[in-house]
């Protein structure tokens, strides 16, 4: 597929804490280029980050990745959605131990708020292991308001991260 085909920019935050979790983010970034209508082009590197919510659970693996879509972004969350189903995703608690986590953090410059998708990812801010990566692939990124995202996070907070995983491979 032409990229002037792949006209949108979004980008994917990936977690996982259970059943190999390594494997299974570099399996879900797999997955993801494989995609009908997208393209990986930037992989973060992979972090080590202890667990939002429930403490009683494993570190989870971290990673966020720049795709180019042809798909609008309740058609990219449908596609996410079976990929997490895919992995046996279940969700017996809040926040607790999943096999694949996907998020839709930021399309465009879009902002949108629907009852299943609000974009930019509304917890973004406030986590480490989403802004951390996606600064590294996307070090200029700009909210749809146009604030810097590197202006709006607390850059020593890195140092809660483990780098597992230092090479991005696209």
């Amino acid at each position: 597929m032409t990229a002037s085909l792949l006209a949108h920019r979004a980008f994917i935050g990936l977690g996982s804490n259970l059943d190999n979790p390594i494997a299974r983010v570099i399996e879900a970034i797999t997955a993801l280029d494989q995609l009908p209508l997208c393209r990986v082009v930037k992989q973060s590197p992979l972090y080590l980050s202890t667990p939002v919510g429930p403490q009683d659970q494993d570190d989870f693996v971290n990673a966020v990745v720049e795709l180019h879509s042809a798909y609008t972004p309740l058609a990219l969350l449908d596609q996410l959605q079976r990929l997490e189903q895919q992995q046996r995703r279940v969700r017996l608690r809040h926040w607790g131990p999943r096999t694949l986590d996907l998020d839709l953090l930021l399309y465009d410059g879009l902002t949108l708020l629907s009852p299943r998708l609000e974009i930019p990812h509304r917890e973004m801010l406030r986590r480490v292991f989403v802004w951390a990566p996606l600064l590294d692939i996307a070090p200029h990124a700009t909210l749809p308001d146009g604030r810097a995202l590197a202006t709006l996070v607390p850059l020593d907070d890195r140092a809660q991260l483990k780098v597992i995983s230092s090479h991005a491979t696209r």
